[in-house]
């Protein structure tokens, strides 16, 4: 059975038992300050079991991306080195909402693996919770006496809390749960040993491949549990697992999910995938096919989805998960060009009929891996030249000091090793295999202990400890009336404390109608106050989670049941305003202007500049923004009045032309935003019309990454800033050329000028470089049969240069070293004839590597010509008296 009919009788079974079939979220979560990615199937429905939100329909089903690897799930060390860890996975998932329970769960459960996907009953286990004392929780004698009825009971067993409690999180709703395994080994192996001794043991062949989930408890901050006044169902089945046992193999990599790429990464890289791996090569060519197979799931989706790699949070995540596949490719496939690009057509054939998303950002997906790939193996470049140097750098200290190079242990430092992880990305183990080349090893117990410093300074930066909610307030009351109004009278619902060492004691408050904007598609939180008859509450940020709008604040009000009033700072969410409503502008200017294919990828509106990322394969022109800034001032010259319709039914705000955005999750009715010709489903804050915008500047245009650009730009108040600025420069400028009449001209005449005299200097030091090449003649000794110099000479980088070269006309066997120094920063310039560079295996590049140490700097250049830059001018003398080792 193919996996892709698989995935169809699941979510066909569910709709005959009353599940409405929804589809899956985004793999990067967007209003979820407490989730990176989407880790589980219930992620989305969080809020329904919160209580914060009702669901369309008390049944539901789906199959979800998820991706574990950040946080208390993480399985990415596992990935490749088993054959059931994965970094995304599909979770097929049934949901119940207050409806049906255990009953229910259970024989659907059962009826949908052994009756409609024929998996034998006799290769089943159920786990069922044996209770806890310690959480006053008892046996959960209601799921083993419904599983009865089902299977025998010598295959019903006891599963302690690690196993068989589940919880969202530290805190929240929880329950006992009711786990399948299933037991693939051979007949042979079964005889051996029972498959009730491996159950949650790890084992490769027995393993979990469902959980029903029965939410009853909610755990409440001191660590007790409380009874939910509504009991839900939460299940997940891994669908590469279930694919596993239906397709009858014995790995989730041998079936259909995985062979595609397989046999591609097979055909790129002309290594084979054997299965059963007779020896420990073949295991390192299976674990890396594996990374890499699993790995381009995770990034293609994640990119797709909106995520792009970056250096910090979501971003850092997938470019970690992307660079984990290089290295292994590197280091086991011997690929040290890019490939793993190639892999996401193979991904978008196969997938694309289910996760469109997919298929229509292809070749976006596939140039953001194309240019990191690159990227990522120019630092492994680097850092193997890193070590390589290190290493000599040691082992020349060690020839002076007179030391046995061959008794003395050669170790590199795990502090080392560290700073070229943390500061490269370049990983230990590959650190190890260099090192291993030349007969050194690594300080892995230094790396580990740095490594888990930076950790525990991380974790202790990033720990969050809430406090229980204090209702006042009963129900799901909260109601956003910022459209209409900055400024309403509220009471308050619920709130809580927050504490964490980056910010301390914080309050998050919810109101039962506020007038603050939450921080979402882009646009940041509104700031304001909350005032009562008594106080005022500076309101420092509002942010959403689980569908709770949460107004941040230092302090809690004396009297929490008070009438307060809550002011929006206007000042500011005009600013804002403009902004995003300037971005939607420049969105339809982009497009008219480069062309359709132009899709946004990510924005920031503040009160102080706007950020629009987008989709275009090179950089912007001048000219092109000049017509961009032009198209967004004419329509804000037009005066175009705001249209807003707040809850238009989603598919025909699309077929109206309304544009949505990728990895953005939308309901069944929409907000959509409309200026002119411009329509965009948003939830933000908008002006009333373009005219309040007063004109558009951009102030910078980038790349994000490959086929990702930047465009930065000012409305408002700050293009006037932005315009005395200009104008307060312009003025020095013509005080420093003593106010002439034409400044332009002024500017062109001393260009000129400035040019002239630098042709008159060059001519100058050439002439002093031909006069030094007679008087330094006289100095080059012969040291080994080798003409050696090295001097500190007063020119200039082009000076050193022609001299050089005037002396190697000189003869053969030509060694040159020439520091100087220029604005207190020292160069290093070395010379050395092509017959050394050939006989003698001399290299100008290694030399000025090595001896730019002395003036804490590098560089580098060609075998028989080189330079490096430094910051140490005190370290001359050293080099210039260490450059003899090098033919001594």
């Amino acid at each position: 059975m193919k996996s892709r009919d698989i995935r169809k009788q699941f979510l066909d079974f569910f709709t005959e038992k009353g599940h409405l079939i929804v589809p899956s979220a985004p793999i990067v979560t967007k209003d979820d300050p407490t989730l990176m990615f989407n880790n589980s199937g219930m992620a989305q429905f969080k809020e329904y079991f919160l209580g914060n939100a009702t669901p369309k329909s008390k049944r539901i089903a789906d199959t979800q991306k998820c991706l574990r690897v950040s946080g208390k799930h993480n399985d990415l060390e596992d990935v490749g080195f088993d054959t059931y860890h994965h970094t995304m996975f599909e979770m097929l998932g049934n949901w119940s909402f207050g409806d049906y329970f255990k009953k229910e769960a259970i024989n659907w459960a059962w009826e949908l693996l052994t009756e409609v996907y024929k998996v034998p009953k006799d290769i089943l286990y159920v786990t069922v919770f044996e209770g806890s004392e310690e959480e006053n929780v008892p046996f959960d004698q209601e799921a083993y006496d419904i599983w009865k009825t089902l299977i025998d009971e010598d295959r019903i067993l006891m599963g302690n809390k690690k196993d068989n409690f589940w919880e969202m999180g530290d805190q929240g709703p929880c329950g006992p749960c009711s786990e399948i395994h299933v037991d693939i080994r051979s007949a042979e192996e079964k005889a051996l040993v029972s498959g009730r001794e491996l159950v949650n043991k790890d084992h490769p062949q027995v393993v979990e491949i469902w959980n029903n989930v029965f939410m009853e408890f909610n755990r409440k901050a001191d660590k007790s549990l409380e009874k939910l006044p509504a009991q839900h169902v939460d299940t997940g089945m891994g669908f590469e697992r279930l694919c596993m046992v239906l397709q009858g193999v014995q790995s989730n990599y041998d079936t259909d999910v995985f062979t595609p790429l397989i046999e591609k990464i097979e055909s790129l890289t002309g290594k084979k995938y054997i299965s059963k791996a007779e020896n420990d090569e073949q295991e390192k060519l299976n674990i890396a096919i594996r990374v890499v197979a699993d790995h381009v799931r995770a990034v293609a989706f994640a990119i797709a989805d909106g995520q792009l790699p970056s250096n910090n949070g979501a971003g850092y995540v997938i470019r970690r998960i992307l660079r984990r596949a290089i290295r292994y490719a590197f280091t086991f496939l011997d690929k040290k060009e890019p490939f793993i690009n190639e892999l996401v057509a193979v991904l978008s054939a196969q997938m694309g009929e289910f996760f469109p998303e997919i298929k229509s950002q292809q070749g976006l997906v596939t140039n953001v891996i194309k240019e990191e790939e690159n990227s990522f193996l120019r630092t492994l470049g680097s850092g193997i030249d890193d070590i390589e140097n290190h290493i000599a750098h040691i082992e020349a200290a060690y020839k002076i000091l007179g030391e046995d190079a061959i008794t003395k242990p050669r170790v590199i430092t795990g502090q080392f090793a560290f700073e070229l992880f943390d500061s490269k990305g370049f990983p230990v183990d590959l650190t190890q295999l260099i090192a291993k080349e030349h007969g050194w090893t690594v300080d892995i117990e230094g790396f580990e202990r740095n490594m888990q410093k930076q950790k525990d300074r991380s974790r202790a930066a990033g720990e969050v400890a809430k406090d229980d909610w204090v209702t006042l307030v009963d129900g799901n009351t909260e109601t956003f009336v910022g459209y209409d109004h900055t400024e309403n009278e509220v009471k308050i619902t619920r709130y809580r404390k927050v504490e964490s060492k980056k910010d301390g004691t914080l309050y998050q408050i919810v109101l039962d109608n506020t007038p603050f904007y939450p921080e979402g598609g882009g646009q940041v939180g509104d700031k304001g106050v909350l005032v009562s008859a008594n106080e005022n509450i500076e309101v420092l940020d509002t942010k959403k989670e689980n569908n709770l709008i949460l107004h941040i604040t230092q302090t809690l009000p004396e009297n929490v049941n008070a009438l307060f009033t809550a002011k929006v700072n206007t000042q500011l969410r005009g600013e804002a305003a403009r902004n995003h409503t300037a971005t939607h502008l420049l969105h339809q200017a982009l497009r008219s202007i480069l062309g359709t294919h132009v899709e946004q990828k990510g924005s920031l509106v503040s009160p102080n500049y706007l950020r629009f990322d987008f989709s275009h394969f090179s950089k912007v022109t001048d000219e092109e923004l000049k017509q961009v800034e032009q198209f967004v001032n004419a329509r804000i010259q037009e005066q175009l009045p705001l249209v807003e319709r707040r809850s238009i039914p989603f598919k025909q705000a699309i077929e109206e032309g309304a544009m949505a955005l990728f990895g953005e999750k939308y309901g069944d009715n929409v907000r959509a935003i409309k200026f002119g010709e411009s329509m965009e489903l948003c939830g933000g804050i908008h002006v009333q019309n373009t005219a309040d915008i007063w004109h558009f500047k951009i102030i910078s245009e980038s790349a994000v990454a490959a086929g990702i650009r930047r465009i930065e730009a000012i409305t408002g108040e700050a293009v006037k800033q932005y315009f005395a600025s200009q104008e307060q420069i312009l003025e020095e400028i013509k005080l420093a050329l003593k106010n002439p009449q034409d400044t332009l001209k002024a500017v062109s005449s001393l260009q000129e000028e400035n040019a002239k005299l630098k042709k008159q200097v060059e001519a100058l030091l050439k002439d002093k470089a031909k006069n030094l090449k007679g008087e330094l003649t006289a100095e080059i000794e012969e040291i080994n049969g080798v003409k050696f110099l090295a001097k500190k000479v007063d020119l200039d980088a082009n000076g050193v240069k022609d001299l050089a070269y005037e002396l190697g006309n000189l003869g053969n066997n030509l060694f040159l070293l020439f520091a100087t120094e220029q604005d207190g920063k020292p160069m290093l310039t070395c010379y050395i004839s092509k017959e050394l560079v050939s006989e003698k295996g001399l290299n100008a590049g290694q030399v000025v590597r090595e001896l730019g140490k002395y003036i804490q700097g590098g560089g580098g250049g060609q075998p028989f010509f080189a330079t490096a830059g430094g910051k140490n001018p005190a370290g001359i003398a050293d080099a210039l008296n260490a450059a003899k080792e090098f033919i001594q």
